[in-house]
Parts: C-alpha cells; sequence; structure tokens
C-alpha cells in the first residue's frame, strides 16, 4: 500500500484520504486497539460454536427454546433499560449507506431515526469506511450541508433525525487496520471509532451514542457486545449504560432467544427488530440439507407467511413483555416514474405497515425519503399522541418452535422468472458493491447485500433439491451477465462471474458471500491500485 502507519501496535494500511488523519488519531487507534485485546479471543470462541451449532443442525439436532435457558423467560420481573434521550418515539426509522447525500436526507426526511448503516448498505471499501466515520463526525458537528437535493422541499422546521449505527457483524474483518498482520473485527472498528469521536459529542447535544447490532446468532453474542459496551464507557469516562442498542433478530437461532438477547443487553437494550430478508437467508443457510425447506421466489414469500406471522408476532410479545421497543421491516419501495406502478407499490407498502401497527410494532423502517410521510401517517392512525404502544402486551401470542419452522406451509418451486430475477440481482449487486456501491435501485426497490444474500442462496437452494437445473442456471447466468455488460460497460463481469460461481454454484453454500469477495476481491484491488 501507499502508506504504513504505526500507532501502538496497530498498523493502518489503508491508503491516505482527505481528513482521514481526523479519524484515525493515535487515541482513536488506541482505543481500538485496547477493545481488541480484551475481546478478540471472545469473539474467535464465538465462531467456534457457530460451527458447533451449523454442524448439529445440519446432522439433524432440532431447534427449540432452552431449557437451561428457562428461568430468564420465566422471569416475570426484569425489564430492559428505559428508553433514552431520542430513542422514545420511533415510528419512522430510515436506513441508508453514512454517506453524505444519503445523510443529508435521512437526517432531514422527517423520520425520527435515521441509522447509519455501515454493513449491508455500504461497500466495505477503505473510502466508504473512513469516509463513512467523517460523515458521522460531521453530522454531530453540524457541519454537513443539508441543503435538500435538486427538485426536492423538505418540511421546514423539520426536527434532525436521531442517529443510530450499525457497525458491521462479528464475521467480517477491516483488512486495513491489522495487529501483528491479523486483521481486526470489523464490527469493533465501526463501533470503537464512532464511540470514541462521538459519543460524549452526542451526550453534550441531548441524545447519546446509539446502535443496532446485526447477525447476532447466539445469546452469547449479545453478552459480549454487552461487555464492549460496558469497557468503551469505561474507558471514556462515559457512565455505564449510556448505550442503548437495538439487535436485528435475522438469524432463526436468534429468534428462539429473543429473551436471552434482551436480557444479556438488558442495560444498554433498545429493542429488537424484525430483519425479514436475512432472516429467510438463515432458514436456507441452517436447513440446507432439508428439501422442505425449498422456498419459492422471494416476491412470493411475504410477511403473511405463517412462520414469518409467528416470528414477527413472537418479536412484538418479547419486546412489550420487556419494556423494549419493537421496530418493523424495511419498506424498500423508491419512486417510480411510472405514476400508476408507483401508486400500487405505494399500497403494497401502507398494508404491509398496517399490519405491523396492528400487530403491535412501535415502529418501522423504510428506505427513502419519500415513504417517510405514508409510514408516518399509517402509525400515527394506530399511535395517536403516544410514542410507542409498549403497553400493548401480546399476550394473546402464543409460539412454538415448530410455529417458527413451518416452512412448508410455504415452501415450493420457484417460477422461471424468479430465477432469472435471482440471478439478475445477484449479478447487478455484486458489480454494484465491488465498484463501492452498498445498495442499488432495481425493480423499484432499493435493494442491499440482504437481497443479494438471500438471491444467490436461493439459486444454490433450489439447484441443490431439483427444483432447477444447473445447466439452466448457467445458460441465465450467462445471458444476464451479457445483459448487465450491455447496460453498465465498466462493470467487472469476470469479477462478478467469480462472485457468483463461488457463492451460488459451489458445493456448500457459504456463510456470506461479503467476507468472501471482500477479501478476494475488494481489499487485493485496493492493494493493487494504491
Amino acid at each position: 500500500m501507499s502508506t504504513t502507519a504505526l500507532t501502538g501496535r496497530i498498523q493502518a494500511l489503508g491508503a491516505p484520504g482527505d481528513r482521514f488523519d481526523e479519524i484515525l488519531t493515535p487515541e482513536a487507534l488506541d482505543f481500538v486497539a485496547r477493545l481488541d485485546a480484551a475481546f478478540a479471543n471472545r469473539r474467535f470462541e464465538l465462531f467456534a460454536e457457530r460451527r458447533r451449532l451449523a454442524g448439529r443442525l445440519a446432522s439433524g439436532f432440532p431447534l427449540d427454546f432452552s431449557s437451561a435457558t428457562a428461568g430468564v423467560r420465566n422471569d416475570p420481573d426484569w425489564r430492559v433499560a428505559p428508553p433514552a434521550p431520542g430513542l422514545t418515539d420511533r415510528r419512522v426509522e430510515i436506513t441508508g449507506p453514512p454517506d453524505r447525500r444519503t445523510a443529508a436526507a435521512a437526517l432531514t426526511s422527517g423520520a425520527q431515526v435515521w441509522m447509519a448503516d455501515f454493513e449491508d448498505g455500504t461497500s466495505p471499501t477503505w473510502d466508504n469506511i473512513i469516509g463513512g466515520q467523517l460523515t458521522l463526525l460531521d453530522a454531530v458537528e453540524r457541519r454537513l450541508d443539508l441543503a435538500p437535493a435538486a427538485g426536492t422541499e423538505y418540511p421546514s422546521g423539520t426536527e434532525l433525525a436521531t442517529i443510530m449505527v450499525r457497525p458491521r457483524g462479528w464475521h467480517l474483518t477491516e483488512k486495513h487496520l491489522v495487529i501483528d498482520d491479523r486483521p481486526l473485527s470489523a464490527s469493533l472498528v465501526d463501533f470503537g471509532l464512532y464511540f470514541f469521536h462521538c459519543a460524549q459529542r452526542q451526550i453534550d447535544a441531548g441524545s447519546g451514542p446509539y446502535f443496532y447490532l446485526p447477525k447476532l446468532e447466539h445469546r452469547d453474542e449479545a453478552r459480549l457486545w454487552n461487555d464492549v459496551f460496558v469497557l468503551a464507557q469505561e474507558l471514556l469516562g462515559i457512565p455505564r449504560g449510556t448505550i442503548r442498542a437495538t439487535v436485528h433478530i435475522e438469524t432463526v437461532t436468534a429468534a428462539l432467544e429473543m429473551e436471552e438477547i434482551l436480557y444479556k443487553l438488558r442495560e444498554h437494550s433498545a429493542g429488537l427488530n424484525a430483519g425479514r430478508w436475512d432472516y429467510l437467508f438463515s432458514l436456507i443457510k441452517n436447513f440446507a440439507h432439508r428439501p422442505d425447506f425449498t422456498l419459492p421466489d422471494r416476491d412470493r414469500v411475504t410477511m403473511t407467511a405463517p412462520f414469518l406471522r409467528a416470528y414477527t408476532e413472537l418479536l412484538v410479545r418479547t419486546c412489550h413483555k420487556r419494556g423494549a421497543h419493537a421496530i418493523g421491516g424495511m419498506a424498500a419501495h423508491v419512486p417510480l416514474q411510472d405514476a400508476a406502478a408507483n401508486e400500487a407499490a405505494r399500497a403494497r407498502v401502507r398494508l404491509d405497515k398496517e399490519r405491523e401497527a396492528e400487530d403491535g410494532f412501535d415502529g418501522t423502517w423504510v428506505a427513502h425519503p419519500a415513504l417517510v410521510p405514508l409510514c408516518r401517517e399509517v402509525f400515527t392512525g394506530v399511535l395517536g399522541d403516544r410514542p410507542h404502544q409498549l403497553d400493548r402486551r401480546r399476550e394473546d401470542v402464543h409460539v412454538t418452535a415448530d410455529d417458527l419452522l413451518a416452512v412448508r406451509r410455504t415452501a415450493g418451486p420457484p417460477t422461471t422468472d424468479g430465477v432469472r430475477s435471482s440471478i439478475a440481482l445477484a449479478l447487478r449487486y455484486f458489480d454494484a458493491w465491488l465498484r463501492g456501491e452498498g445498495a442499488v435501485h432495481k425493480d423499484g426497490h432499493m435493494e442491499d447485500a440482504a437481497a443479494a444474500e438471500i438471491a444467490r442462496s436461493q439459486v444454490w437452494q433450489w439447484i441443490r433439491h431439483g427444483a432447477v437445473s444447473r445447466e439452466t442456471v448457467l445458460t441465465v447466468l450467462d445471458e444476464e451477465l451479457a445483459a448487465l455488460g450491455a447496460q453498465y460497460p465498466w462493470a467487472r463481469i469476470e469479477d462478478v462471474r467469480e462472485i457468483f460461481e463461488r457463492n451460488a454454484l459451489a458445493r456448500t453454500l457459504s456463510p456470506f458471500f461479503t467476507a468472501d469477495a471482500y477479501a478476494r476481491h475488494l481489499v487485493d484491488r485496493q492493494e493493487a491500485q494504491s
């Protein structure tokens, strides 16, 4: 690489950029190094536990609520921490990568919360990661240009959204920051840099350091995050319990430990969120050996499917039982030029959000500012002047492990168009991701890494269980690669093909395409260009 800086034991291998020195200060890197020293070994131990559990599931081990933690679930007395400043009313939350344009649009969108996404919505190039930290620092310091984009009018007097940050998951590393040639946990890098620079600034502004935690698979992963929070606050002299974190329930194993996850994080918990696409991806991964878990086209698996209804209703019941916010899933629609198609899409969004609000969710997610007024109207229609509906306990809900795994009532083969659509989406996203874009517009939706994961894993599943032939997939792959190259002449066709083949056509299903492709294509290419 072009530069190598040594601070303590951390080597920063990434190329220098404008103002990067404001983020990569010796003090900030020392802070991240302290977190790494305290928790790197536990992170590796948790990976070993993930592998053991995956092996047990592949051998037919039944998933169920743990008898070892029945005491936590049956204890009626414990509650999570009360809502922190800026997190009482969360009826609409908007998500997006922490680039400056997205940040300005999200902060002034009228949503209560902006989730700045370093994970599924960001391609983890060095420039994007450190540039994103600069965006957040400038947002907290009120240095961002918040002028609306051309052709867009924002309501005057709109309060800025509360910032929550989603660091990358425990499974990912940041290869541009190393200790003894070992890359650091991307989770600790994203969390640590933001917390070091912005935590006290946010507290002084009347808010606080708030986070979303992705891809947790087990209660001990939540406990690890809680211990990270405790040490981080101690190191910077911030009172214990200042941090708040909402956990994505986006793996089937976590769905069976919702109460345990809240319990482990209870002094820092801000609730749970229903991460629907990653949840489907988790089902495919964990039950890859089961033909009865073969799912049809993604757009045919709606949130009214019995196993998804069980998942969302259990999430609301669990959260409200413990005084935590329950946040609904993503509305990924983006405005269309076709007025009729746009209204039809908005009608579907409205129905989805009415279901969430009526089920007891306290808020929901949108991907585009244009959906904020619609979703706010829907939730206000249920909430009225109340900031949430935590008092709605949903004691009528009774969900078993079998209910959460009742996929066979929705299972079925894909359509020809569904196979092609999944392949096209995966290829389009892979190409954008390689070029540093973490979210793309496709067929009227904002698609991120979660959509690409479900697309490529469904193709793998369909081949594995004979729902579509490998030869058919290869034919469609060639046709869609040609179409991609024709539409985007700069597309990295051979790299895109390799990512698809390794992550959709291999004998075994890779855990995450992002981890594999990051090492093979993003880091190596950046090194070659520096």
